[in-house]
């Protein structure tokens, strides 16, 4: 059981690749902070593994504001550094953002190796996280839009064949599979002959370095994707985000619009099966993107725009996530 005088320490980002105005982890800890907790950054170049003694972090104290909203961060200063140890009432967030690449999957098994030895308490749970990828998990839903992965061409042929069968085929989608943020994202017009096609492909397992992403492309992307954030298997809030006209990735960091919105039942019902599940696997927080009635994504490693849906919302949702890591933690 952790107390609620637990000390949280949050594995951050560098601040100057941070969006200060709206980052979900810095929100987190004003929020932690404002509800009496000891709070500190941390930082990669600060990050390491010693098994020679109690383990200890040079972290960073901080201090910022919201702005009138409660939501946006209106300010943010890092303040001075200190040594912290680390031990079974610590709570280390992990908030690095993606790529999943070699280094985030080194950085994981150092923290699991922090959770193992000295019984540091990570979120999310670096083992629950390195041992499921945020697509391929929604792709084994029995209601998951087609989907190849792989780095077959006759694999990807078979497939793009059998979409072209569909009279409602609009074109094709190619992603890599650990990327973030529509980064590596293409759409492939309907009308684009075989061997075009095919070159794309090919071009796109070279820059992947592997396995890709197709699916046929879902039209419902215009009336925009839902983004839905739980804890627990707690529904914290919802919105949806529609692409700037014209386009088709409906991310905000590339213009789309945002309003809050409701889940439908049946989506609802699975996400919170989901989330449960991942709870159970030291998962508690994530974030599901929705399109239609469609679970494409659950954001494991570094679920964000807490923000944008805590404004939507009309209240600092971090503050009920914490609510929810209260009773998660003393569980």
């Amino acid at each position: 059981m952790t107390s609620k005088l637990a000390v949280h320490i949050l594995f951050i980002d560098p601040l100057e690749k941070l969006s200060l105005k709206k980052d979900s982890s810095l929100q987190l800890a004003l929020s932690l902070q404002e509800r009496g907790y000891e709070v500190y950054l941390l930082f990669e170049k600060d990050f390491y593994f010693d098994n020679s003694d109690k383990p200890m972090l040079k972290v960073y104290s901080f201090k910022g504001s919201f702005l009138e909203d409660g939501c946006y961060l209106k300010d943010f200063f890092v303040l001075k550094e200190s040594w912290q140890s680390l031990d079974s009432s610590s709570v280390l967030h992990m908030r690095i953002d993606p790529p999943f690449d070699s280094r985030y999957l080194r950085y994981l098994w150092m923290l699991k190796a922090l959770q193992d030895s000295f019984g540091v308490i990570v979120l999310n749970d670096p083992q629950g996280v390195a041992g499921h990828n945020e697509k391929m998990i929604c792709y084994q839903l029995q209601n998951s839009a087609q989907t190849y992965v792989g780095s077959s061409i006759d694999g990807f042929l078979k497939f793009f064949r059998l979409l072209k069968r569909d009279k409602d085929f609009e074109g094709l989608i190619l992603k890599p599979l650990d990327l973030y943020q529509g980064i590596g994202v293409e759409k492939i017009d309907k009308d684009k002959e075989e061997p075009e096609v095919l070159r794309i492909f090919q071009e796109k397992l070279v820059a992947y370095s592997g396995p890709v992403v197709a699916q046929p492309f879902l039209k419902e992307v215009y009336s925009g994707e839902l983004r839905s954030i739980f804890f627990n298997g707690k529904h914290l809030g919802t919105i949806i985000k529609k692409p700037p006209q014209g386009e088709f990735l409906a991310n905000i960091a590339r213009g789309a619009k945002f309003e809050k919105v409701d889940l439908d039942e049946k989506v609802l019902k699975e996400c919170e099966r989901m989330s449960h599940e991942f709870s159970q696997k030291g998962v508690p927080w994530i974030a599901f993107d929705i399109l239609g009635d469609t679970i494409q994504e659950a954001n494991l490693t570094c679920p964000g725009l807490l923000v944008e849906v805590s404004k939507a919302h009309e209240k600092n949702l971090a503050f009920d996530l914490i609510e929810e890591l209260e009773s998660y933690l003393s569980s």
